[in-house]
């Protein structure tokens, strides 16, 4: 089934070029927003709450049509709207449809900033720009959202250096298959939603975007036996009661699987989908089941041959997951009655399997073939500096740097210190010496570590002219201690702050620069 049978309700992209042109013109773009609407309508529109925005567009400019017509859904009259955009062709196209005088929008267009400043539009079905808040209530089951938290999450965490072949499964309204256009020669997109297909279409055309390789079905069903350099995925991730009965009816977040099932499989049949050094980077929800360690749960989705980084970002209990999700439907605007029955069936699925929490967060793939990989499991709910991609990368690095050091090796190499990390002294007022000493990034995931006078004392003096070694003798010497012993028992500290990013190793003959 071709996307232009299976959603003949939607705009046709014949014409996109010329409507962008006209969006452009009219300063329909994230900088044009935030100047007419003022921060604060701006962000109450990311909620999906559009009071102050209609207040802010009172006027009769091109900007305040075009805000009124493709983000508020509201009628604007004909004439205003043919000083703007070219009128006809939108009308031909299906952009727009003529109702007692006026002109009405038929999908929602949202403007959305490039990494590099370019001016793109996320394409999605009226009044969903965004999930969450009731996003999808009283819609149909094959609704496609706009861009949401989750969407801008997976697009800063991925990795961005140039690739052959991209994969883009669950591709919704097209966001990730618009950025990995950008430095993919081929971009292949997949969904079991026809519908998403054809909004992913007019998400590229109308960002000027390549087109992409459209192909309708279940994760990896539609790729055959295809292999990749990047492979993302926002998939339908949530775990939700009756997957096939009458609670399935919204196919961007109810996958059709048990439990945190589609996840798992979604992961370990990424490493073979996966060309050598390639990533795959994924959001997802875990159930936390007694008598488990969640860490151990994750452990064993991992594919032989890759490397991971799993990072939990949010955990919660059963009973505020099952609220999210319900008022994501808008479950709690209906029947009282229907809605505790919707929530019992929700606790019920969780009691049957022994499911005390539900954890979010993002999962990262290397194709490296190691016989022995490194899988890195951890909680990280604090905040972060997006976007990430380039950490993710140098993450990867540093575990490859550690696994080919031993410790002699590791003091006589030469170490930097982070651009971004900074002292921070901690004691009480007066003391003639802090009580600790503590690192932090300003930037990236934003660690923070406690050190002893040693180790900040050994990380200030990392600025690449000395070895590690010859930087303990120094310290040893300073403090009258054995640098013999010295040197044995740092190696485990600078171990960890290499890992963790607040030293970085000078290239060399054994270690190039990425």
């Amino acid at each position: 089934m071709s996307t232009a049978d299976a959603s003949s309700d939607l705009p046709s992209p014949v014409h996109a070029l010329k409507l962008r042109e006209a969006l452009l013109a009219g300063a329909f773009t994230v900088d044009g927003l935030l100047d007419l609407l003022g921060a604060s309508a701006y962000a109450a529109l990311a909620r999906s709450e559009t009071v102050p925005a209609l207040r802010a567009t009172r006027g009769s400019s091109a900007l305040d049509s075009l805000v009124r017509l493709f983000l508020l859904q509201q009628p604007v009259p004909e004439a205003q709207v043919s000083a703007v955009l070219p009128l006809e062709e939108c009308l031909t196209d299906g952009w727009l449809v003529r109702s007692e005088g006026a002109v009405l929008a038929t999908v929602d267009v949202r403007p959305y900033g490039g990494p590099e400043g370019q001016d793109w539009f996320i394409v999605s079905d009226l009044g969903c720009a965004v999930g969450g808040a009731a996003g999808a209530s009283g819609q149909s089951h094959e609704v496609v959202l706009g861009v949401g938290g989750a969407s801008t999450t997976l697009a800063g965490i991925t990795v961005r250096t140039p690739v052959s072949a991209a994969l883009d499964i669950g591709t919704g309204s097209g966001i990730q298959a618009l950025h990995a256009a950008q430095h993919s020669t081929q971009v292949t997109a997949t969904d079991l939603n026809p519908r998403a297909l054809a909004f992913t279409r007019l998400t590229l055309a109308l960002s000027a975007a390549p087109e992409a390789d459209l192909r309708q079905g279940s994760l990896f069903e539609p790729v055959d036996q295809d292999t990749y350099d990047l492979i993302v995925s926002n998939p339908p991730f949530v775990i939700s009661p009756g997957a096939s009965g009458p609670d399935a009816r919204l196919t961007y977040r109810d996958g059709g699987m048990a439990g945190d099932e589609l996840c798992r499989s979604l992961v370990q049949r990424a490493g073979d989908r996966l060309n050598q050094g390639g990533y795959a980077q994924f959001l997802a929800n875990w159930e936390h089941v007694e008598g488990e360690e969640w860490q151990e749960r994750l452990r064993s989705w991992v594919p032989r041959g890759c490397d991971a980084w799993i990072v939990q970002r949010e955990v919660q209990d059963v009973t505020q997951y099952a609220e999210l999700w319900l008022r994501d439907s808008g479950d709690h605007r209906g029947d009282p009655a229907r809605y505790a029955e919707r929530y019992e069936r929700w606790l019920d699925e969780f009691e049957s399997r022994g499911t005390k929490a539900v954890g979010f967060g993002w999962i990262t793939l290397r194709k490296s073939g190691f016989e022995r990989p490194s899988i890195v499991v951890e909680e990280w709910p604090h905040p972060v500096e997006q976007p990430l991609g380039d950490s993710v990368r140098d993450h990867f690095a540093r575990q490859d740097y550690l696994s080919t050091h031993d410790d002699a090796a590791l003091l006589a190499d030469h170490f930097t210190l982070a651009a971004d990390v900074v002292q921070e002294q901690v004691g009480q007022p007066g003391a003639e010496d802090p009580e600790h000493v503590v690192l932090r990034q300003n930037r990236g995931m934003r660690r923070a570590t406690k050190v002893d006078t040693v180790g900040a004392g050994f990380a200030g003096a990392c600025d690449g002219t000395l070895s590690a070694g010859r930087i303990l003798d120094a310290i040893a010497q300073l403090i009258d201690e054995d640098p013999v012993l010295l040197r044995d028992r740092t190696p485990q500290a600078l171990r960890l702050l290499v890992e963790e990013g607040f030293l970085e190793p000078v290239p060399s003959a054994s270690w190039p620069a990425a």
